[in-house]
């Protein structure tokens, strides 16, 4: 075999299609002493240091010199004296950084500095939270409208009443407290002193008069009414029953033949049209008051019926459902009966509804969907009535409980076998005055 000449050009070239059987690397590759220095010129153990080996390329073997730490300089390859290997040595034109911008990838600028950060656009922060608040807001209103409006029973036909008397202005409410015990469990009822009767009979009654101008009215209507059942057309049968003359308490006519009856009764011994019907019960009256957290009262004088389970002390104290509900019905234990409890219905449905109404049920969504929860899930309307009436009734009483408006019982002349008779010249003028929304100037006791 021929051999190739060596870096000395004396033909011993190992590892360069030489035939020398000697291996490239006892010649070529150095070795690198771990250890302790020897004398100047040669490296511990004896081994004399091996001179750089050049393969005349222009690349010198053991670059790594012998103090591997120490900086060097670079070399420049001798491909690169007008060789084009063809490679892409990863800079992206335009950048002198590879990345197009003028910085590195790292985020550094060119000469070793981090690069400014942008300033932070406020103004558009400002409006991608203000329009998302809005979404959110938005979401849930339309949700709790449909939940609320789910819950309504519309169950009351109004267009059932028969021979009906013209409207005024305003919108007059029919409002109603019964003593459904529907839902109600023989431990709730032996609770709230409810009695098991069956079905329903009205325990209080009232008109509400929302003015078109904001001048309330509402008028409480003793139970023990002397009226006149008018003729009428049965809820259920369609039968139509002939005005006899038959006078009667008020809430027989509810317990004859339910609702429709009840509005057609109060609109013939009235002359005032009614518009809307709200019905409440027993147990959901209780768990509204449970849910706001009871409801703060001012008794001047304590009393004690065993019939609705009332037992109050004078003083301020905070009544539970079970205890309201014994307050807004007790009427044997007061001197004025009927007439003693209707005002105490208006003092309680006036705390109830500020206490209701406060931000500490409004704006906690762990009270306010309880609260109208209670409420909803109870509460008979007419088929007519929607969330925004409901919510225009609440906000009335409010503020009529609350002493923006008036208040006051229906004006009375006197009794008959223990039914009070109205006063048909104040009530006349009572009617007038709502239908034309005016402030109502007659009193009632």
């Amino acid at each position: 075999m021929s051999d190739w000449p060596d870096e000395q050009g004396n033909g011993r070239g190992y590892g360069r299609g030489s035939g020398n059987a000697q291996p490239d690397g006892a010649r070529v590759m150095r070795h690198v002493q771990r250890g302790g220095g020897g004398r100047p010129g040669q490296q511990s153990g004896g081994v004399p240091q091996q001179p750089a080996y050049d393969d005349g390329y222009g690349q010198r073997y053991g670059d790594a010199r012998d103090d591997m730490f120490e900086p060097r300089a670079p070399r420049q390859d001798a491909y690169d004296n007008g060789y084009d290997s063809g490679y892409n040595t990863g800079q992206v034109y335009g950048s002198p950084n590879g990345n197009g911008n003028g910085r590195g990838d790292d985020g550094y600028g060119g000469d070793g500095t981090r690069a400014p950060r942008p300033a932070p656009n406020w103004r558009r922060r400002i409006k991608i939270g203000s329009l998302t608040l809005v979404v959110v807001l938005l979401a849930v209103s339309i949700g709790t409208y449909f939940w609320a409006d789910s819950k309504l029973k519309r169950e009351v036909d109004l267009s059932k009443v028969i021979e009906r008397p013209e409207g005024g202005d305003g919108t007059n409410y029919l409002i109603v407290g019964s003593d459904s015990r529907e839902g109600m469990s023989d431990e709730d009822k032996k609770k709230l002193h409810t009695g098991s009767a069956e079905g329903k009979r009205t325990d209080s009654m009232m008109i509400l008069h929302v003015a078109d101008d904001g001048g309330n009215t509402m008028i409480s209507l003793p139970r023990d009414s002397n009226v006149t059942i008018p003729s009428f057309k049965g809820a259920e049968s369609g039968k139509l029953y002939p005005n006899t003359g038959r006078q009667t308490k008020l809430n027989a006519a509810y317990a004859e033949d339910g609702p429709e009856l009840l509005v057609r009764t109060v609109e013939f011994n009235t002359g005032l049209r009614i518009d809307h019907y709200a019905e409440i019960g027993f147990g959901g009256f209780a768990k509204i008051v449970d849910a706001v957290g009871g409801v703060e009262m001012d008794i001047p004088k304590g009393f004690k019926d065993p019939k609705s389970g009332a037992d109050f002390e004078a003083g301020k104290q905070t009544l539970d459902g079970q205890e309201a509900l014994a307050f807004v019905r007790t009427r044997y234990a007061l001197p004025g009966s009927d007439l003693d409890r209707t005002k105490n219905q208006q003092k309680f449905l006036a705390a109830l509804a500020n206490q209701a109404a406060t931000p500490g049920t409004v704006m906690n969504p762990f009270k306010l969907y309880p609260t109208m929860g209670a409420g909803l899930d109870t509460l008979v309307v007419d088929k007519d009535m929607g969330l925004f009436d409901v919510a225009s009734m609440f906000w009335a009483m409010k503020g009529v409980t609350g002493g923006d408006g008036k208040s006051m019982n229906m004006p009375l002349a006197g009794s008959t076998g223990g039914n009070l008779l109205w006063d048909k010249a104040k009530v006349k003028q009572m009617v007038s005055e709502l239908n034309n929304d005016e402030k109502v100037t007659v009193s009632g006791d």
